[in-house]
């Protein structure tokens, strides 16, 4: 069967006519059903440009079922996301609810006598240490920036690591 020039959706006479004909009805049906205008019209020009990029596809008496799915099915999607996202937003405030005063103050006592661990190392040992820990450093790649040997990290981070277990226990 060939298509006319009036039943072709890729007429933009006859997919502008579609267009103006449906937009507000698609807009108020699903504004109304999910009780929710925000996003509506970017879902609603998304379904009128897949209708465009599939017009060879879609015969004019089904454009607007056509419409009507490819709103539905996006709006859909964006609910399971934003279920998604809310799960997440869920685990993850909870694990924080779970966390203590008592935990935040030995949080910080601990932190404090780290630091003060750390003060006291030799400046070598601090510098090595740190360059290791902290910045992920390889000994090689901290001996190349200090200009000394692997074996002076190795040892100097072995000095810190010994100097920080005598002074913090819990290390």
């Amino acid at each position: 069967m060939n298509k006319s020039k009036d039943d072709d959706v890729c007429n933009e006479i006859v997919y502008q006519k579609i267009f103006f004909k449906h937009s507000e009805e698609l807009f108020k049906f699903y504004s109304y059903k999910y009780m929710n205008t925000h996003g509506i019209e970017d879902i609603i020009q998304d379904a009128y440009i897949k209708l465009w990029d599939n017009c060879a596809k879609v015969e004019i008496d089904k454009a607007r079922a056509y419409l009507y799915k490819v709103v539905n099915n996006a709006i859909l999607n964006e609910k399971k996301h934003l279920k998604v996202v809310h799960n997440y937003e869920n685990q993850h405030t909870s694990s924080e609810d779970n966390i203590t005063p008592s935990h935040v103050l030995e949080e910080k006592e601990f932190s404090v006598r780290l630091q003060s661990a750390l003060d006291d190392l030799s400046e070598p040992q601090r510098v090595a240490f740190l360059m290791n820990r902290i910045d992920g450093k390889k000994h090689q790649e901290i001996a190349d920036e200090l200009g000394i040997s692997k074996k002076a990290v190795e040892k100097r981070i072995y000095g810190a690591l010994n100097n920080l277990r005598k002074t913090i226990k819990e290390l």
